[in-house]
């Protein structure tokens, strides 16, 4: 079947996916809704699909089978929930939200208007973790003992709606949520559920945390030092030192292969469990569409458990570096 799919929020995250889902046979994007008739319009232009001048409308058009929530994390309850009470599907841009209470309450609603919701975090669902995550858990590696992550880019440099959007505390700026996400989910996945996370941070004036670097202890022994930067460019490298050797990812947000490097051996290519298409984004809108097929609630890739544990860690780790957002005590 054909997984006819509509965009909220057609910033810039939103045009990679949609280029991604234009590489998928049975991915059609039929909708696009904006607060601004102009943005979706010029949305749609390039990536085909009806334009929206607002999410209401979006939410209302019965062809879409599949919503994919792009707005800022700061709004996404509100959107999701507009979503939700329209029945429609959503797969919400990475993090679901600000804090873990907020996306406990979307997911009860899912499961009580028997609809499925799932966060975007597409890098548990791209082939190359997945196959790393895999083999690791396997023991084929040797036992997990230090993991370093790290992702950052400067802000000022991005485009202007972006920037904003990255600074804004109302929105849910900062670089824990934003970038830190990915390397706390990385270690996640290969190494289990952290035991401890303590973290420590630059902040703004406005509050908002612009460098953070965190340490954790996981199950086996194992530990991570993890980092995320709003101020610099960091290498986006992963490494992974095993008993037996060292797994390196030169780029694990957007990684083509791994290398393994024996302790007493040369380098190894090890490739994913399939091909990487297109910017990697197509294989969480193929996750998404399988989960909408088999009528689950929820993706085994993408759990809402796996989401909450995350979201609790950052919970934690805003906490310990003083980052409060607006209404928060």
């Amino acid at each position: 079947m054909t997984t006819r799919w509509g965009i909220l929020g057609p910033g810039r995250i939103a045009h990679t996916f949609a280029a991604d889902l234009a590489l998928l046979p049975d991915a059609e994007l039929v909708a696009t809704g904006s607060r601004s008739l102009e943005r979706a319009e010029a949305f749609a232009a390039e990536h085909g699909g009806a334009a929206y001048g607002s999410y209401e409308e979006l939410v209302a058009d019965e062809r879409v089978d599949a919503l994919y929530v792009a707005s800022p994390h700061g709004v996404h309850v509100e959107h999701v929930r507009l979503a939700l009470e329209a029945g429609r599907p959503v797969l919400c841009e990475k993090p679901l939200t600000l804090r873990a209470t907020d996306a406990e309450a979307l997911f009860a609603e899912a499961r009580e208007r028997g609809v499925l919701l799932m966060e975007a975090m597409w890098t548990a669902c791209h082939p190359v973790v997945r196959e790393l995550a895999r083999a690791v858990a396997a023991g084929e590696y040797g036992a997990p003992r230090q993991l370093h992550a790290e992702l950052g880019f400067v802000v000022a440099t991005r485009a202007s709606d972006d920037s904003d959007r990255l600074l804004d505390p109302a929105l849910g700026a900062g670089a824990l949520l934003d970038m830190g996400i990915y390397p706390l989910t990385f270690a996640h996945l290969l190494l289990g559920e952290a035991e401890e996370l303590r973290g420590t941070a630059v902040l703004a004036d406005s509050g908002i945390d612009l460098d953070v670097v965190v340490a954790g202890r996981y199950p086996g022994g194992a530990v991570a030092t993890l980092g995320a930067s709003m101020t610099s460019w960091s290498s986006r490298r992963a490494e992974l030192a095993t008993d037996t050797g060292r797994l390196v990812v030169e780029d694990f947000h957007h990684p083509t292969s791994v290398t393994w490097t024996p302790h007493d051996g040369s380098p190894v290519t090890v490739e994913g469990s399939e091909p990487v298409i297109g910017r990697g984004y197509s294989h969480e809108a193929v996750e998404f569409a399988r989960c909408l097929d088999e009528g689950l609630l929820e993706s085994p890739l993408v759990p809402h458990a796996q989401t909450l544990t995350l979201l609790r860690h950052m919970d934690d780790l805003r906490a310990q570096v003083g980052v409060r957002y607006p209404g928060e005590d």
